[in-house]
């Protein structure tokens, strides 16, 4: 099975995804999303498939989000907000042919395993 992960080796919770991915045996296209962020477009469709909101995607806690007043803006000032600065990406957000998952637990990557 082929599954994307974009990964911020930093966070405790994506290492741990991308280990549960490692021991079913996925094969792995790991993503830094902070390296090489993703567009809009492609954060519009991993919500959708994920079906959830960029405000459900959004890194609430990270201080950034309230220095820009994410916290009651509209989703199209969520995902601009996240294309310029991808720290605000929740993760990690895992792909597969079974649909996205937002990984947090990270046990619910299983679910799209």
């Amino acid at each position: 099975m082929k599954a994307t992960i974009l990964h911020n080796p930093a966070c405790g919770t994506s290492r741990k995804t991308l280990a549960i991915l490692e021991e079913e045996g996925a094969d792995l296209n790991v993503i830094d999303y902070l390296k090489t962020p993703p567009s809009r477009d492609e954060l519009v469709r991993l919500y959708a498939r994920a079906s959830i909101s960029p405000r459900d995607g959004l890194r609430a806690k990270e201080p950034l989000a309230t220095e820009l007043g994410l916290g009651s803006a509209d989703d199209d000032a969520i995902l601009d907000a996240m294309v310029a600065h991808p720290i605000l990406i929740n993760r990690p957000l895992v792909e597969t042919d079974k649909g996205v998952r937002l990984c947090r637990p990270q046990d619910i990557v299983r679910e799209i395993l």
